[in-house]
């Protein structure tokens, strides 16, 4: 068949992009336009073969496999399809497994069954030499494709370069119209500053009743705050003050109970009938509600609750093709999906004044759906926290935007002179900001 096809062996293409431009091969270094380089590959491969594309195959590892959100974004593309090996770490470094023998499998596949006339390969791993000559036995023309070297030198197998057809140099002037390098400064630059709304999550006041109890018990800075009995470390300056159950479990004790000092190590066990809150709330709570929930957000439903049989298949055809898997989009079509299926708006007011803490069935069921996205993945079977925080911001920006349309198209609705016609109808308040 008279078309070509381009096999991208994404870890040397953008490794090598990364040492080019940022001085060392790691990916993070650098960051992807994906779609303008596909188009810039495509564009690239059609006028060097004089052929019209076929398809891309795009070759990268992930950790068991499961696609990481550029993966995602990539293989809704048109003419691109991504395969993925296995992604380890050995020795503090991240290695690929099958990518090579996934490459191989295909070029040879190809050849075969005469699905192209040309095949551009991306790649400097000398292992693809044994499919590369297959290939030219079953006709097709192989044109190897290398990324220009930091350093000058060759960053292919020679025996690659030597059997290929055609061989053609991604110079930085091409790279860098779809790649950048991320950070050029090295270490000494400053940290990109906190998104707006992460850091109002993280610098969010603690509960009034907790500063009531504190002042009570006179309790200055610097020392222990109590909660609900419980005593909480107080939060240093400028750092989050919405723990986590790991920052808690070292400091909470039963009401009463006297810390046993540095020496005895002895925290304590919590109060009887109490459990932890999840990690978007705070200290111990009574079992008064179903999974130990407090009475007052046991009625807020579940989005699995408010879903059908129809919506879960709408919902999974929109991840696929749709949802990028960014922390902070994940939490926001997670609380789009939610509102838009309450049945009551008065489940939205209760959840609004709840901010930041989201009640932890809901917190659960969100940090679930964004593990669909592979945001588990690097950080042993863990969200990491940066992340967990992007999610639960993502989710209250989503959260704001709704109830303060509601709150302004509801006033219009209202005789003139008198209050809503229903509780709550004009007065749905937005997720308070952070002070």
């Amino acid at each position: 068949m008279d078309r070509c096809v381009v096999l991208v062996d994404a870890g040397y293409l953008l490794g090598a992009a990364a040492s080019l431009l940022a001085g060392e091969p790691s990916r993070s270094r650098i960051t992807v336009d994906h779609a303008a380089l596909i188009q810039g590959l495509r564009e690239r491969a059609e006028a060097d073969t004089e052929q019209p594309l076929l398809r891309i195959y795009w070759f990268d590892g992930a950790p068991d496999r499961v696609p990481q959100p550029e993966h995602r974004r990539l293989r809704v593309m048109p003419r691109v399809t991504v395969r993925l090996g296995a992604l380890t770490r050995s020795d503090g470094r991240w290695a690929q497994k099958g990518v090579d023998a996934a490459m191989h499998a295909e070029l040879t596949e190809l050849a075969r069954n005469r699905a192209c006339s040309d095949v551009v390969l991306v790649t400097g791993d000398g292992d693809l030499l044994p499919g590369l000559m297959s290939a030219k036995e079953h006709g097709v023309a192989v044109h190897l494709w290398a990324v220009q070297a930091a350093d000058g030198d060759y960053n292919q197998s020679e025996d690659l370069v030597a059997e290929a057809d055609e061989r053609r140099v991604l110079d930085r002037a091409w790279i860098t119209r779809a790649v950048r390098a991320r950070d050029l400064t090295g270490l000494c630059s400053p940290p990109p500053a906190p998104r707006p709304d992460i850091a109002a999550i993280l610098s969010a006041p603690l509960p009034e009743a907790a500063l009531a109890e504190a002042a009570r018990n006179g309790t200055a800075a610097g020392e222990e705050q109590r909660q609900d009995g419980v005593p909480v470390p107080a939060p240093a300056a400028g750092g989050k003050t919405v723990p986590t159950p790991k920052d808690l479990a070292g400091s909470l004790r039963a009401p009463g109970q006297q810390s046993a000092g540095p020496a005895g190590g002895n925290s304590g066990q919590p109060p009887a009938g109490s459990a932890l809150r999840w990690s978007s709330d705070k200290g111990w709570i009574d079992r008064a509600g179903p999974l130990g929930e407090p009475a007052e957000t046991a009625s807020l439903p579940t989005l699995a609750q408010l879903t059908s049989a129809e919506q879960r298949w709408a919902d999974r055809e929109e991840d696929i093709t749709t949802v990028g898997g960014d922390p902070f989009e994940v939490g926001q079509v997670f609380a789009r999906r939610w509102m838009e299926r309450l049945p009551e708006t008065v489940h939205l007011q209760k959840l609004a004044t709840m901010y930041p803490r989201i009640p932890h069935r809901i917190d659960g069921e969100l940090l679930r759906y964004a593990a669909r996205f592979g945001l588990l993945a690097h950080k042993d079977d863990q969200i990491d926290e940066h992340d967990r925080y992007a999610i639960r911001a993502g989710f209250w920006r989503e959260i704001d935007v709704r109830a303060a349309a509601e709150h302004v198209a509801a006033v219009p609705a209202a005789p003139p002179g008198t209050g809503p016609s229903e509780p709550g109808a004009a007065t749905t308040p937005s997720a308070p900001a952070a002070e």
